[in-house]
């Protein structure tokens, strides 16, 4: 199971059209209309905004006015064969006035998706924990080399220091002596090697 880092852009000119691939990390169905709607915005008046996405648990597509299955879906097995979630794909469609036929409009839509994978920085995921922790400022040298493999979304500093890390179960019991765990959610993490 992979992912991506960040948001990628790829262009190409088929017959006239132009086939614009955004590829976009994502972690909720919010996370795909926000961002179908900011494309939207940013490249008016294109034709078709046609998009597929792939969550943890949930996945879905859109052919946005282009024939039946010729889109949404060859971009989805496009994403699956990759064997990538939490992303969102949208092929943005600017027509240029020859129609490409079913099979045409298939190969460019899943060629689009292939080119925008392929420029993206891929991650390994793996299951993991995000944890809040507190520990005496007397530790924090400690805890941040035990922390060297894991990310550390925030720090507070009060009359202890409270960080926001996300790590695997094995680096949160080597620490366990060390901290306070506050709270603990399971959560699908890029893999550090």
């Amino acid at each position: 199971m992979k992912s991506i880092i960040n948001k990628e852009i790829y262009e190409i000119t088929i017959k006239n059209s132009k086939f614009i691939g955004v590829i976009i990390p994502i972690e909720s169905l919010d996370d795909v209309k926000d961002n179908i709607n900011k494309l939207k915005e940013e490249y008016k008046n294109a034709t078709h905004y046609c998009y597929a996405f792939k969550l943890i648990n949930d996945k879905g597509f859109s052919d946005d006015g282009e024939p039946n299955k010729t889109a949404g879906i060859p971009i989805l097995n496009v994403i699956e064969g990759n064997d990538l979630v939490n992303v969102l794909v949208v092929v943005i469609r600017y027509f240029g006035g020859i129609k490409l036929g079913p099979g045409g409009l298939i190969r460019a839509y899943s060629s689009t998706c292939k080119e925008v994978i392929n420029k993206s920085t891929l991650v390994e995921l793996i299951k993991g924990i995000e944890a809040s922790i507190t520990f005496n400022y007397s530790k924090e040298k400690e805890i941040n080399y035990l922390l060297k493999d894991s990310i550390i979304k925030s720090k507070l500093y009060e009359e202890n220091c409270t960080y926001i890390i996300e790590t695997t179960k094995e680096v949160l019991d080597s620490i366990s002596n060390l901290v306070t765990i506050n709270y603990v959610n399971e959560k699908i993490i890029p893999k550090h090697n």
